[in-house]
């Protein structure tokens, strides 16, 4: 392995002597200069690792040298210095230093410095494997002792801890392995969703999760207080990962007080949960109650047009009309302009609801256009493209005009969204549905045990579009696709984010209570 080089600059060099071989006994090429301006000189035209120094050097100050060295590369820099003035700390902090000693300095204390900075990744990469492979027999026992709902949130959430963790290895063994025990814990879930989910949503369940449904009178309601505006802002598609690559940005705002999560119901997909989160109701009677504005799949017509309706309905059934409330949604980039500009005015409301429809325009896009193929390969990428979009999204500037009031802010989504690589044939009728992870039809044909299926939609709280209608659910990472052109289908559809089916990334989804700080 190539020895990393370090560049000191010092014009008392000599005096150095010893420091410098020891770092050379460490392991490390060490090139010294007397001056700044050789130093620019030296980054431009040759391979450094890390450079150290010196602030207080004759012809060009530290800080000066240090200016003109991030002008041409972005080669970590240690400051070195006498001075402990807190102005010229600060001055080097914002020029993006890397670390500050103060001197006299130990060799100790400058190969550690150095050690840190060389090698922080590898270290924390071996740390991280090793945790893991701590911690692998943990999860593998608690998937094996028929967790409860609870239990299973908690499983997803150690599986998308390790996930992020295991972005900072180098470990492609660990991660194969992560991998496939998350598609184990998956091939469970969708058992355990099989034998119980019929029972959740049975009006006379006794012992069910919190589900869409129930979300606002269970998650949101209890946090509405006069006088402090409450917004609930639903971001259409977001997993449990995805919330967390955002939760930084969140952070800088605003304090996080309960990251908790629910269970979408099924189908995992924007017109049957979004709206369920709004009436308040399992599908199967917000269409007996509003037998004119629900849609099904197979039906004409917009299916999230009415949600500000079913919404009104489920305070007045809450008896909660004295909620003063708006109701937004962002659909394109003019509608987030319209919130940025008028976010202020919002503020004179008990509640603000903002459904905001990125996430899943992203998911859809992923899956037709090549150039988003690319963007977005895996869920590395994924969960960076909804970071970067977050950070200069009109919904993240809005929120800072209005970071400085005392607000409360519920974040939650309608479903998730998983990546589908294994094909399952269903053939149907003409009146079947097109979707990837459900359908719904009369005569469907398919492999039982592939999918979770209702001959009778009631038993999953869903309406029956038809006579003698049946609904299906792909299990894990599976995909539903005719026989005919089939090859085709297959092809397009696989290694894409879908959602609608039965999986911990789309039904295991966040709920998180924050205030201003």
């Amino acid at each position: 392995m190539a020895l990393s080089i370090i560049l000191w600059v010092d014009d008392e060099i000599e005096s150095l002597q010893s420091q410098k071989l020891f770092l050379e006994g460490k392991g490390y090429e060490v090139k010294t200069l007397t001056n700044g301006f050789d130093a620019i000189d030296y980054v431009k035209e040759n391979p450094v690792d890390i450079v150290l120094l010196d602030e207080s050097m004759p012809g060009i100050s530290g800080l000066e040298t240090l200016s003109k060295i991030k002008e041409v590369s972005q080669v970590p820099v240690i400051l070195i210095t006498k001075n402990e003035t807190e102005n010229l700390m600060d001055e080097a902090i914002g020029s993006q230093i890397t670390d500050y000693l103060i001197k006299p300095v130990n060799p100790n204390q400058v190969w550690l410095s150095i050690k840190k900075q060389l090698d922080n990744k590898r270290l924390v990469s071996e740390k991280t494997t090793t945790a893991y492979q701590q911690q692998f027999r943990n999860l593998f026992m608690a998937l094996n002792s028929n967790p409860d709902y609870n239990e299973w949130m908690d499983i997803y959430k150690k599986l998308v801890y390790w996930e992020l963790e295991m972005e900072k290895t180098d470990s492609l063994e660990m991660i194969e392995i992560l991998n496939s025990q998350k598609q184990e814990a998956n091939t469970e879930f969708f058992k355990f969703i099989s034998k119980n989910y019929a029972g959740w949503v049975d009006p006379k369940s006794a012992e069910a999760p919190i589900m869409s449904h129930q979300l606002f009178q269970y998650k949101v309601l209890p946090h509405i207080e006069k006088g402090i505006p409450t917004f609930f802002i639903v971001i259409d598609n977001l997993r449990f990962d995805q919330w967390k690559a955002i939760q930084p940005l969140f952070a800088e705002n605003f304090r996080i007080l309960e990251e908790e999560s629910f269970y979408s119901i099924l189908p995992t997909a924007t017109q049957y949960c979004r709206n369920a989160i709004f009436a308040g109701l399992l599908p199967v009677d917000i269409e007996k109650k509003f037998p004119v504005q629900w849609k099904n799949d197979d039906e004409e017509g917009g299916k999230n047009l009415f949600e500000e309706e079913f919404f009104k309905g489920q305070l007045a059934r809450l008896r909660r009309e004295d909620i003063k409330y708006s109701f937004t949604k962002v659909l394109h980039h003019h509608d987030g302009q319209h919130l940025v500009n008028n976010v202020h005015n919002l503020l004179s409301n008990d509640l603000n609801i903002i459904v905001y429809n990125f996430v899943d325009m992203l998911s859809h896009a992923r899956t037709e256009l090549e150039v988003l193929k690319e963007l977005a390969s895996d869920e590395i990428s994924y969960r960076s493209i909804t970071r970067s979009w977050f950070e200069h999204s009109p919904l993240n500037q809005a929120l800072k005009k209005i970071a400085d009031k005392k607000i409360n802010i519920v974040l939650a989504t309608d479903h998730g969204s998983v990546r589908v690589n294994t094909p399952y044939k269903v053939i149907g009728d003409k009146q079947t549905t097109a979707n990837l992870r459900y359908k719904h039809g009369r005569n469907l044909n398919y492999e039982p045990k592939e999918v979770l299926a209702f001959r009778d939609p009631r038993q999953a709280g869903l309406p029956v579009p038809n006579v003698n209608s049946s609904f299906i659910f792909a299990k894990e990472d599976g995909f539903l696709c005719y026989p005919n052109n089939y090859n085709h289908y297959v092809n397009y559809y696989k290694n894409t984010f879908q959602h609608g089916g039965i999986s911990m990334e789309e039904m295991i989804i966040p709920v998180i209570k924050m205030t201003s700080k």
